[in-house]
């Protein structure tokens, strides 16, 4: 590759974005050093705090998979600059992520932050570990705080990732977050009633 985003642009990709308009924006981002391969701090930080994301693989023919994947803030670990893993949980043991995985060893990650109308793609490959217990355990959250069976782990080495405009995010709210921000308010509330009785009382 020539450039980090070559690993997404393809000649068919780059013939298209001519067609359409958009090849000399990205030619301009791919002189100034296109996408980064490494996992910096401001990314570590954002990956810390999400509950979800979306991991895409494809079969020895080309099919294409998504797997969502959630677990508690931080479940997907940073590792080194170059790696990522995740407690793989139980669930409906249909392996479809796995035996891709065993054809064809790239993978996509997503990652979206519904509150913050951020959203980041990262490319690389992947590989299911099923043999290392103490890697497991220590990627497992706490009892308390999250119940889930892990069965194996799964490490994704970073190629390259970007990060997406907010356009056409809708912006939701998870519950933990309304019940913050509510509680937030209920104790404004509280506290401007409280000196609104102290006013009153200076001035009787």
């Amino acid at each position: 590759m020539n450039y980090t985003s070559d690993i997404a642009f393809t000649d068919s990709v780059k013939s298209i974005q001519s067609r359409k308009g958009s090849r000399k924006l990205y030619a301009r981002m791919e002189m100034n050093g296109g996408w980064q391969t490494e996992i910096t701090s401001d990314l570590a930080g954002y990956i810390a705090a999400q509950k979800s994301f979306f991991l895409g693989t494809a079969n020895a023919i080309g099919q294409p998979y998504i797997q969502h994947r959630g677990g508690p803030p931080g479940f997907l670990k940073v590792i080194d600059n170059k790696t990522l893993a995740f407690a793989d949980y139980r669930g409906n043991r249909q392996f479809i992520s796995q035996g891709n995985l065993t054809d064809n060893p790239k993978a996509f990650i997503f990652l979206i932050d519904y509150l913050n109308m951020t959203r980041v793609k990262v490319w690389g490959s992947a590989k299911v570990v099923e043999d290392q217990p103490g890697l497991l355990s220590e990627l497992m959250p706490g009892r308390d705080e999250y119940r889930a069976r892990g069965e194996q782990v799964l490490v994704f080495t970073v190629e390259a990732w970007d990060s997406n405009c907010p356009q056409h995010i809708p912006q939701r709210i998870d519950r933990e977050d309304a019940e913050k921000m509510l509680h937030e308010r209920d104790q404004r509330i509280a506290e401007l009633e409280q000196q609104v009785r102290l006013l009153k009382a200076k001035h009787k």
